[in-house]
């Protein structure tokens, strides 16, 4: 579904990725370990084709999307046209409107109308305290509740194909068990899932893949199961 080859980008002058590979099939549980820095939100932002100086520039290496090359994509294109949502880190839910308005205007650019209802009534199961909220202002919720809108947020938007960069950073053990399953929940009913994470632990328990990035290069990939019990890893990442 997704294929990154020998991909190096830039920041201004700075390297930050350093010819990396990687892909992901349909209907995968993907996930991307590496400390803080490593290189795994930039990934992240390379795929989705984000703007500099928020976003780096490709200097070499291709993305391909289903076969199509997303190099010269414009980012709403991206999600529009391809079907690729993304969670960002640290939410970015709007804060001045509504839980049902964040969600209404990820659909924006449908044209499916009659799933869209239906797309509604799945976010509300997956996540019933959004129901709770539906006329509350973002602004207003809790961390871990508007970690749910911005996935639910993704979800509206038709992907098929979601992206997030460290869901569960700042939330309490119990609230990163309960978005992983439904995460789980979601990549088993079609949705395919690629997540950055710093939390091995959850990640490699519910991932069925896992990358491991150091500065900018892969340095070890592998089943979720093989590398939670590889030892390298878990004197790394796992204690």
């Amino acid at each position: 579904m997704l294929k990154i080859e020998n991909l190096h980008v830039r920041y201004g002058n700075i390297e930050a990725l350093h010819g990396i590979s990687l892909y992901v099939d349909d209907g995968e549980f993907v996930a991307l370990l590496g400390a803080n820095g490593a290189g795994k939100s930039t990934t992240l932002m390379s795929i989705m084709r984000l703007f500099p100086p928020e976003a780096p520039i490709v200097k070499s290496g291709t993305i391909t999307y289903k076969g199509n090359d997303l190099i010269p994509v414009q980012p709403h294109l991206v999600v529009a046209k391809h079907g690729i949502g993304l969670v960002p880190e640290g939410r970015r839910i709007f804060g001045n409107l509504t839980v049902y308005e964040n969600l209404k205007i990820a659909t924006y650019a449908r044209k499916d109308f009659n799933r869209i209802s239906n797309d509604y009534e799945k976010v509300f199961s997956l996540f019933p305290k959004l129901a709770d909220r539906k006329n509350q202002r973002g602004d207003t919720l809790s961390g871990g509740e508007q970690q749910m809108l911005a996935m639910g947020r993704a979800f509206m938007c038709g992907a098929k194909f979601i992206l997030l960069d460290e869901p569960s950073m700042g939330l309490a053990p119990l609230l990163m068990q309960d978005l992983f399953k439904v995460l789980k929940e979601l990549n088993e009913t079609g949705t395919t899932i690629f997540v950055v994470e710093q939390n091995a632990h959850i990640a490699l328990k519910y991932a069925g893949r896992a990358y491991v990035m150091e500065t900018g290069n892969i340095v070890m990939e592998g089943s979720a199961a093989e590398l939670a019990h590889n030892e390298e890893i878990r004197k790394a990442y796992l204690g």
